[in-house]
């Protein structure tokens, strides 16, 4: 017998990566070209440049004002603009502020709470008239507040509220669109297996939505709550109805007070329009990443 030699196979050839076609494009369409930086910078700037022409005239005197060119820099008469914005008594500064801050928070309180319980309720419990109950809730968005504003003034005339802080307070502890958020976003966020599961464990309903339902609508929650307490802190025509009392007003009315008359100390207004804009932008700075993570949260889901 004659012994046949086996020849080795030769190594297969790696495979070579194809390229496919029109990648290149798919990437360079998610990348952001000088172009898109420019637009970005210059919304950026224009968003920024009337807070901070606000903040240069508030530093200022009240000759500043008419210059030309107007100043951009900052002066050194902050102290004495609020000094004198302190001790206006026709404005009552600080009265409006702390009004608008009582004013603001417990409406916000009272919004948020009120509007995801009864979102929880639309969203995942079953009873009967709830879609006749939504529907009701819808149309109450669609009428405009200023409707409301005589069969209102005269409620809170006969309940004996007038010129009073409770006037601004009562008519808005509930909003529509506050409950219309919620039971859209409980719907999505909250799954049906641990509403089950908290009743299997004996939870009862309201057990349910703090322990189970209210941590996951902490997103939506930071956003309604921001919405509510601008809304409310920038309220000025009901104030302005309900508050007749100039000692006292929100801040919003003190403002207006400030700019009116023959003279204008246009320092005094800025200055005070400064101090009224830190408040909000203490609460988002303290609550922004929640705002943020609860509006890019909701897009997705959408």
């Amino acid at each position: 017998m004659t012994a046949t030699a086996v020849r080795p196979r030769a190594a297969a050839p790696a495979p070579t990566r194809r390229r496919r076609k029109g990648g290149g494009a798919a990437e360079r369409l998610w990348q952001a070209s000088p172009l898109t930086y420019v637009t970005l910078l210059a919304a950026v700037a224009l968003s920024i440049f009337p807070l901070y022409y606000m903040f240069v005239i508030a530093t200022r005197t009240n000759d500043a004002i008419g210059q030309t060119p107007p100043p951009v820099t900052p002066g050194g008469e902050i102290g004495g603009n609020i000094d004198r914005l302190l001790g206006n008594e026709s404005a009552a500064f600080m009265t409006g502020l702390v009004n608008s801050a009582i004013v603001a928070t417990v409406i916000t309180v009272f919004v948020v709470f009120f509007s995801s319980l009864a979102g929880f309720a639309f969203a995942k419990l079953r009873f009967k008239g709830r879609n006749g109950l939504m529907l009701g809730i819808l149309i109450t968005m669609m009428v405009p507040t200023q409707l409301g504003i005589v069969p209102l003034y005269q409620m809170m005339y006969e309940w004996d509220l007038h010129n009073k802080l409770p006037s601004i307070i009562l008519p808005f502890l509930v909003s529509g669109f506050g409950v219309f958020m919620m039971r859209q976003y409980a719907s999505q966020a909250v799954p049906d297996e641990l509403i089950e599961a908290a009743r299997m464990d004996g939870c009862s309903t309201f057990r349910t939505y703090w322990n189970v339902v209210l941590p996951g609508l902490r997103p939506a929650i930071a956003v309604l709550g921001l919405f509510t307490f601008m809304e409310q802190w920038n309220s000025f025509l009901w104030p302005q109805i309900a508050l007749g009392d100039p000692t006292n007003p929100t801040v919003q009315l003190s403002l207006q007070r400030l700019s009116q008359g023959y003279y204008n100390d246009y320092s005094q207004v800025f200055a005070g329009t400064l101090l009224s804009v830190v408040p909000l932008l203490v609460i988002f700075i303290i609550f922004g990443r929640q705002i943020i993570g609860g509006i890019m949260e909701g897009a997705v889901k959408a």
